[in-house]
């Protein structure tokens, strides 16, 4: 895949299965998101489709039952999907990297075994309980608490915007949970897996968002929530490091996730302008029309290249945390624009729900606040810059 930014071809199997996503986005996903966004619910025949064709299992080992791929692999995957649903893409997203992923990088061989081919099949999600009230950005602010008793933990505390979290096929749970102090008083933090059938776990009532509308996002409750010794997820007291680098993994996946946002909307945008007539002729022949879609093709490139540099850096086994930041804040603020953008151009058609458009401009907000916002990006491109 490395070689891609020096010839600006693809291997043949990433062709392929970009092919095949593609097709997929178009013949099953495109007919139902509409519906699903109005109504908010959860796309569970599409997930279905999804596991079936392996997504799930993109970047793991066969030994788990995943695909023996890779993570660039995932990315193309999300990048197809979010031309057309970002609400399929996101819950693709999640369930990979943020749901199965720690537990590949980090989980002991008996947790590996008894959750990753639940996971990489499709047929169960896990969720990622990081983001807390008082603790987004500044996730070292957790409050949420793990007290070890006679061989157990009780978790007790609360987690907010926690996607995949209360789907009828969520199984766990994974929770960053303060289990003690270290010296010099900062807090110890631990990562703990929760079943969700576990008594004192509530996934509480879905939120009414602006955007992702068939996306599943909870906020969860753990009241006295006991699980087994067995249950903590890598070494006590690395937690908070564990995650932030699934956080810096992620952010490539979002970033690509954020790229097939800004394309679909440059997709959309070429279309409409060659179909609608203005003043006898297609509106793609005025300048202000063209050179707009012109730049929003621009963006979407330059953003796709961010994520590519950061996917091959990172696949390469060499630091990749600043172009990770670089690719999602630069992919994100593309989607946003692009949205923006595309949205113009439809006219009063771009402000009717049922155009992919109007879903997008409502859909990439979140893209610049998830996973961190800009601003995180900001300070964490400065920091590796030696500021």
């Amino acid at each position: 895949m490395s070689d891609y930014l020096a010839t600006g071809a693809l291997p043949d199997e990433y062709q392929q299965l970009a092919k095949t996503v593609a097709d997929f986005a178009r013949t099953v996903v495109a007919p139902v998101a509409a519906e699903h966004d109005a109504n908010h619910t959860f796309p569970y025949e599409v997930v279905a489709g999804m596991a079936d064709m392996g997504l799930f299992g993109l970047p793991f080992p066969e030994e788990y039952g995943g695909m023996g791929g890779d993570y660039f692999a995932l990315c193309l995957a999300l990048e197809e999907l979010g031309k057309v649903d970002q609400s399929v893409a996101i819950t693709l997203e999640a369930g990979v990297s943020l749901g199965a992923m720690p537990i590949y990088r980090f989980g002991n061989e008996a947790q590996k075994q008894e959750w990753l081919p639940q996971l990489t099949s499709g047929k169960s999600l896990a969720a990622f309980g990081l983001t807390e009230p008082g603790a987004g950005s500044d996730a070292g602010g957790t409050k949420t608490t793990a007290k070890f008793d006679s061989g157990e933990w009780i978790i007790n505390g609360n987690k907010q915007f926690i996607t995949n979290s209360g789907t009828d096929i969520t199984k766990l749970v994974t929770v960053t949970a303060v289990t003690g102090v270290k010296d010099g008083g900062k807090k110890e933090i631990s990562t703990i897996l929760v079943p969700t059938t576990t008594p004192g776990f509530t996934a509480e009532p879905a939120y009414n968002k602006v955007g992702w509308n068939a996306s599943d996002t909870h906020p969860l409750t753990f009241a006295d929530v006991r699980v087994p010794e067995e249950n903590l997820l890598g070494e006590r007291g690395r937690g908070y490091a564990n995650f932030l680098r699934i956080l810096d993994e992620g952010r490539i996946a979002i970033s690509a996730l954020s790229v097939g946002a800004a394309q679909g909307c440059v997709d959309e945008s070429i279309k409409y302008a060659k179909e609608r007539e203005a003043f006898g002729r297609p509106i793609g022949h005025n300048q202000a029309i063209a050179f707009k879609i012109a730049r929003m093709e621009a963006r979407a490139h330059v953003a796709r290249t961010a994520y590519y540099d950061a996917a091959a850096l990172m696949l390469s086994g060499k630091p990749f945390k600043k172009q990770a930041s670089i690719a999602k804040l630069i992919s994100s603020e593309a989607a946003m624009d692009n949205a923006r953008d595309a949205t113009q151009i439809h006219g009063g058609y771009g402000f009717m729900n049922e155009y992919a458009v109007a879903r997008h401009y409502r859909d990439s907000k979140i893209l610049e606040i998830g996973e961190g916002t800009t601003e995180v990006q900001l300070m964490l491109i400065a920091r590796e810059a030696g500021l």
